[in-house]
C-alpha cells in the first residue's frame, strides 16, 4: 500500500455574474417622491440599526486571536474529567457576541413596510408599500464561529454530566468507564466533530516531500494520516473558506529524508523549505495571515518535527502542532499541540496485531526489549538487563529464536521507556497485545490526554523509581490489574489503525484533538463594510 495519493481537484468554479439591466426613470410626482422618500428612510435605518464598530490600532492585525490561558489542563482541571465546569478549558458560549455586535451588512432585516400617503386630498389615500429586504450576508467565518459557539456550549453542558456512560445515543460505540475524564463530554464533542469539523488541505508543494509520508516504520502514523487526508474522504472540504482548520502537508520524514546533510549535520535546507512554504501560501491565500497561523496545523511523527516548525516563529508558538514528540521540556503547549500516538508498522499491514492471552496465562510480571537509545533505557538496561530476574525481563536484545510479540502477549505489564525522544512505539504495542503500559519517562504528554484518563489503564513509574519498578509493580493486586487490563483492551479501539478508517480509530482521534485544539481559539474578523 502506498501513501502517495494525490488528489485530483476540479478547478474553481467561475463567480457568475447576472446582467445588469438599466432601469429607466420618469420624473412624474410618484417617482419623484420614490427618488426622495426611499434613500432618506435607507438612511435613517442605516444610522439607527448600524452598531458602533469596534476602532482598530494601526499596528494591529486584521483579525483577531484570542487564546484561552491554561486550557486543556492535563490534571483536574479538564473538561472531560468530570470537574467543575468552571474548568481551565475555557468553552465559552459567545454566540451573542455574533447577534449583538454584527455590523449592519451582517444583520437580519426581514421586512419594513413605510406607507406614503400619495394622495392630494383626505378622501383618497392610495398606498404604496415599500418593503426592504436586507440579505443575511455575514462572512463564513463569522457562521463558523458563531457555530462552533454553540458547539463549546453544547459541550460546558454535557460535561455537567459525571455518569460514567454517556447519554448520547451512538449506533457504533457509546463512551463509557473511568478510562474518560468525562465520558459525556467526549461523546458530545465526538458527534459535534461529525457535524461540523472542516480541514482544507493546501494543494500548493509537491511529492514526495509534501502529499505524501511512510506508511511503514516507526513513522506510518505520520504517513497514514497524511494519506487519507489527500484521500479526502473525512473531514476535509475543497472550500477553504468553510474550513475550521488548514493543513501544511509536509512530513518532516520526507524533508529529513531529501534534505537532510548528515556530513555537514546541516538542517538549513529542511528550514528553508519550510519557511519557502509558508510564504507560498500566504502571499496566495488569505487565511495564514489573518489568524496569524492559529487555526493551521502540522502534524509529524519525526522526533526532528519540533525543530522543523522553530523556523517559522508563528507556527511554533501559535499554529497547531500535532506530534508524537510530544515533549513539554522542547516547547509542546498541551493547550494549542496535540500529541498522537507513533505506530510501527512493519509491513504495512495491520491485521493480526491486536490481542493476548488472558491474564492468568500471562506468566512475565515485566518485560522490555530494545537499544541502548537515550539516557532513559540506560538506567533501565543498567539496573535490570543482567538480573535475569524471570518476573522483570529486560533485554538489550532478544535471544535468538525468541519472538518479541511473543513475549509482550505473555507479559502482564510492559515497559515503554522514552528513547532519544520521550515517545515510544511501544505504547501501542503494549495497548495491542493488552498488556498494560507502564511509561518512564520525563515531561512526556500521553496521546489524547485531554480525553483518556492514562492513570486507569497504565502506570507511570518515575524515572528516579527505575530500580524500584519490581517493587511497584508487585503492588499492583489483582484486582486492580484485572480492571487495568480490562481497560487496555476497551481503550485499544482509540489507537487501532484500519485501512479504511471507522469511528473513534486513531485517525478520528488524531482529528478529535485537533478539532479540540481549534475550538479553543475564537478569529473575529474586524473588516471595514
Amino acid at each position: 500500500m502506498t501513501c502517495l495519493n494525490k488528489v485530483a481537484m476540479a478547478p474553481p468554479s467561475s463567480d457568475h455574474k447576472r446582467p445588469h439591466t438599466p432601469s429607466s426613470f420618469c420624473f412624474s410626482s410618484l417617482n419623484l417622491v420614490w427618488f426622495l422618500l426611499v434613500p432618506s428612510t435607507v438612511f435613517f435605518l442605516v444610522s439607527t440599526l448600524a452598531p458602533h464598530r469596534p476602532s482598530i490600532s494601526p499596528l494591529s492585525s486584521l483579525l483577531q486571536v484570542s487564546f484561552s490561558n491554561n486550557s486543556l489542563q492535563l490534571q483536574g482541571s479538564s473538561i472531560f474529567n468530570g470537574s467543575s465546569i468552571d474548568s481551565s478549558f475555557q468553552l465559552e458560549a459567545e454566540t451573542d457576541y455574533f447577534v449583538s455586535n454584527m455590523p449592519f451588512p451582517d444583520a437580519i432585516i426581514e421586512k419594513h413596510t413605510i406607507q406614503l400617503d400619495m394622495s392630494k386630498n383626505n378622501e383618497s389615500k392610495p398606498v404604496v408599500d415599500v418593503t426592504l429586504k436586507i440579505v443575511k450576508k455575514n462572512s463564513k467565518l463569522e457562521r463558523n464561529e458563531a457555530n462552533l459557539a454553540r458547539v463549546r456550549s453544547s459541550i460546558k453542558q454535557a460535561a455537567l454530566v459525571r455518569n460514567l456512560t454517556s447519554t448520547h445515543q451512538d449506533p457504533d460505540y457509546v463512551p463509557h468507564g473511568p478510562i474518560y475524564r468525562n465520558a459525556n463530554a467526549f461523546h458530545r464533542s465526538y458527534l459535534e466533530m461529525e457535524k461540523v469539523f472542516k480541514i482544507y488541505v493546501y494543494k500548493e508543494g509537491e511529492p514526495p516531500i509534501f502529499h505524501n509520508g511512510p506508511c511503514r516504520s516507526i513513522y506510518s502514523s505520520e504517513g497514514r494520516f497524511i494519506h487519507e487526508l489527500e484521500k479526502g474522504n473525512f473531514y476535509t472540504t475543497k472550500d477553504p473558506d468553510e474550513a475550521l482548520v488548514y493543513f501544511l502537508p509536509f512530513s518532516v520524514v520526507m524533508l529529513v529524508h531529501y534534505l537532510y546533510e548528515p556530513e555537514t549535520s546541516n538542517t538549513d535546507a529542511i528550514g528553508r523549505t519550510v519557511v519557502d512554504y509558508i510564504n507560498v501560501i500566504s502571499g496566495k491565500y488569505p487565511y495564514w495571515n489573518r489568524s496569524l497561523g492559529a487555526d493551521h496545523f502540522m502534524l509529524s511523527c519525526h522526533d526532528w518535527g519540533p525543530r522543523t516548525s522553530s523556523y517559522v516563529p508563528h507556527l511554533f508558538h501559535k499554529s497547531i502542532r500535532v506530534f508524537c514528540n510530544a515533549n513539554t521540556s522542547e516547547g509542546f503547549n498541551p493547550s494549542k499541540d496535540a500529541s498522537f500516538p507513533e505506530i510501527n508498522l512493519l509491513t504495512g499491514e495491520v491485521e493480526g496485531l491486536l490481542g493476548g492471552p488472558s491474564p492468568s496465562h500471562r506468566s512475565i510480571l515485566a518485560f522490555f526489549a530494545g537499544r541502548l537509545h537515550g539516557y532513559i533505557r540506560y538506567l533501565l538496561l543498567n539496573e535490570w538487563k543482567d538480573k535475569r530476574d524471570p518476573d522483570v525481563q529486560v533485554f538489550d536484545q532478544l535471544p535468538k529464536g525468541v519472538s518479541y510479540m511473543s513475549k509482550l502477549k505473555n507479559s502482564r505489564f510492559c515497559l515503554c521507556p522514552s528513547g532519544y525522544e520521550v515517545a515510544s512505539p511501544r505504547i501501542v504495542e503494549a495497548i495491542y497485545a493488552e498488556c498494560v503500559p507502564v511509561l518512564i519517562s520525563d515531561s512526556y504528554v500521553p496521546p489524547f490526554s485531554d480525553v483518556l484518563n492514562w492513570k486507569s489503564f497504565s502506570i507511570q513509574v518515575a524515572v528516579k523509581d527505575i530500580p524500584n519498578i519490581k517493587e511497584i509493580l508487585m503492588g499492583v493486586s489483582q484486582r486492580q490489574y484485572l480492571r487495568m487490563q480490562r481497560r487496555v483492551k476497551q481503550v485499544q479501539r482509540h489507537f487501532v489503525v484500519n485501512a479504511t478508517p471507522k469511528r473513534y480509530d486513531v485517525f478520528h482521534m488524531i482529528n478529535h484533538s485537533i478539532w479540540l485544539r481549534r475550538l479553543n481559539i475564537h478569529i473575529r474578523d474586524f473588516h471595514q463594510s
